[in-house]
């Protein structure tokens, strides 16, 4: 975030198609956006096609000297490359270009850095960006080269490099036993959750595909939302009403992108693992994004690599009041919902979708109450959802209740339950 009254640093961002890919408008348009979430004024972008990267520069001699035109020419103090590249590849480029030189995986780790609010986001990104940093250690001690050689004076940047890497090595082992803990407390509250179990559903999505606004309007509640990449970091859970008294768990999760930093994904561990663990996944695709096709795929692929691929799931496809293109007329299914989560419209179909996947994990249980049985009858309609009630001739009802583990378990627990009232048909 850009501090009131200064101008943010300018970028020149240059988007790399690799191997036998195009340098295409959309991953330029990307790029330009982290580049922007992240704080900087994106002076200019240039397209590169790198066949096989150089092992100095990445990029060829001419597009390095065209990059460092667009540097001068736009006084810009930083560049952005869309790629990993090495960090002596990074140093020659800096060293060519004059000013400073990060790759994607730098830029989404500083995003991720703004982003963190919660202690445990905090500590997950602290973890990536060290993890990062060890292997770009020997950067910041090039001025001490030029005394390797000297006699009396060999192996001073060598001992301070050793130092650096010990206390980063130190930090990184702190930081995974915290988040081992964290994953301990997560795994207890899971546990918890088992003992009256409330089925969970995790949205998941592209950066910026809107869950967070579909969050909100889901539960009511006032998440942080933004037209911007990785607007939320950290999971965020809420009760959904499906009626008047049922209700699941509904999770707003961190947007994935194309070529995440694996580093994140390792220290997100923890979080993902809700998603994991849930019992449905709302997968909201943006629907007025041109690439929505290759956005899900890419989803998918990174659902399947946290091992979240079998888990059932409703795609949803968010913001077609921003959208040029038609809804399918076929699509009648509760597997594929098109809503705008903004204005509202959809909102009614896809609570029915989830509704109807969860029904299959409730049962219709009669009971029969006697008179005495006042204060459980009371209970019963408060927590439960009665489907159908009558009347017996010794003042008692008969009640048809609808409920899932999580209520079948609450009435096992009331004092004045007793088995012998579930009527067997």
């Amino acid at each position: 975030m850009v501090e009131a009254g200064v101008a943010p640093e300018k970028a020149v961002v240059v988007h790399i198609g690799l191997g036998g890919l195009k340098a295409d408008e959309a991953g330029a348009q990307e790029i330009r956006l982290l580049t922007v979430s992240a704080g900087a004024g994106v002076a200019e972008i240039m397209l590169a096609n790198v066949a096989r990267p150089h092992p100095s520069t990445f990029l060829g001699t001419g597009k390095v000297e065209q990059i460092a035109a667009a540097v001068k020419a736009h006084g810009a103090g930083l560049v952005v490359v869309n790629a990993a590249i090495s960090p002596v590849q990074e140093r020659n480029l800096e060293r060519a270009l004059k000013t400073r030189v990060i790759d994607r995986t730098r830029l989404i780790l500083d995003i991720f850095a703004r982003r963190a609010q919660t202690h445990e986001g905090k500590l997950q990104v602290e973890l990536a960006q060290l993890q990062y940093l060890s292997t770009r250690l020997v950067r910041g001690w090039t001025h001490l080269e030029r005394q390797k050689g000297g006699i009396g004076l060999r192996g001073p940047g060598e001992t301070q490099l050793e130092t650096d890497r010990r206390l980063i090595g130190g930090r990184i082992r702190t930081l995974k036993r915290r988040l081992e803990k964290v994953a301990r407390r997560r795994e207890l509250r899971r546990q918890n959750r088992k003992k009256v179990p409330v089925h969970t559903v995790s949205l998941v999505g592209y950066t910026n595909a809107g869950k967070s606004t579909l969050f909100n309007r889901l539960t009511g509640a006032d998440v942080y939302q933004a037209d911007q990449l990785f607007a939320t970091l950290d999971t965020t859970m809420r009760k959904l009403h499906l009626s008047d008294n049922y209700h699941v768990i509904i999770a707003d999760t961190v947007g994935f992108i194309k070529d995440l930093p694996h580093g994140l994904v390792e220290a997100f561990h923890a979080t993902l693992e809700e998603v994991t663990q849930s019992s449905l996944l709302l997968h909201v695709v943006d629907w007025s994004d041109p690439d929505h096709d290759q956005q899900e795929e890419q989803v998918n692929r990174v659902l399947a690599e946290i091992g979240a691929g079998d888990i059932r799931r409703i795609v949803v496809y968010n913001k077609t009041d921003l959208a040029g293109e038609e809804i399918p007329a076929n699509r009648t299914d509760n597997r594929h919902i098109w809503l705008s989560a903004r204005s509202g419209e959809g909102m009614d179909r896809l609570k029915t979708a989830i509704a109807g996947h969860f029904s299959h994990y409730r049962q219709i249980k009669t009971l029969k109450l006697g008179p005495e049985a006042a204060r459980l009858r009371a209970h019963i309609f408060q927590r439960l959802e009665v489907v159908k009630e009558s009347g017996v001739a010794d003042g008692g009802s008969i009640l048809d209740v609808a409920m899932d583990e999580a209520g079948a378990a609450w009435l096992e627990r009331q004092d004045d339950f007793q088995p012998s009232m579930i009527c067997m048909k």
